[in-house]
């Protein structure tokens, strides 16, 4: 049977999600995925703030690298990440639920580069990323072929 993009996506996404306790530890939560994109959501916990009583920059960083791992490894290639940055834009605050949504800019070759926002559930921009991603060896679903970087 020959899947389609959509579920090459999904499928590799679901293998990701079932290894993945680190996501699952911190209260994430996948909400969409599919070929090159990825929304993934979190509450803030007391135990995720900093000293000012706003949520640590890391744990931001975290969601949004998260999505962003998500959104370049649907394509059944296995991906890293080669560069990320982030700004943060406004503070969050404890209890507040935060959705990350990565989107693919632009792959070429074994590289790509994607961007995620991260926003509150009023929709207010918190903290803008970009991934750099790099293909390495292996596969998701099966085999790799010969000739693939």
């Amino acid at each position: 049977m020959t899947m389609d993009a959509r579920q090459i996506a999904e499928a590799c996404q679901s293998l990701m999600w079932a290894d993945d306790a680190m996501a699952r530890e911190l209260g994430m939560e996948l909400t969409h995925g599919g070929p090159g994109e990825a929304d993934i959501a979190m509450t803030i916990t007391d135990a995720m703030t900093n000293p000012h009583g706003t949520a640590h920059g890391g744990y931001i960083f975290t969601l949004a690298d998260t999505a962003f791992a998500y959104a370049c490894n649907s394509y059944d290639n296995k991906v890293v990440a080669s560069h990320c940055s982030i700004t943060y834009i406004a503070p969050a605050r404890v209890g507040v639920r935060l959705t990350a949504s990565a989107r693919e800019h632009v792959r070429f070759g074994r590289s790509g580069i994607y961007d995620v926002s991260v926003r509150d559930e009023a929709g207010e921009l918190i903290a803008e990323f970009r991934g750099h991603s790099r293909n390495v060896k292996g596969r998701h679903l099966g085999e790799e072929p010969e000739n693939d970087g």
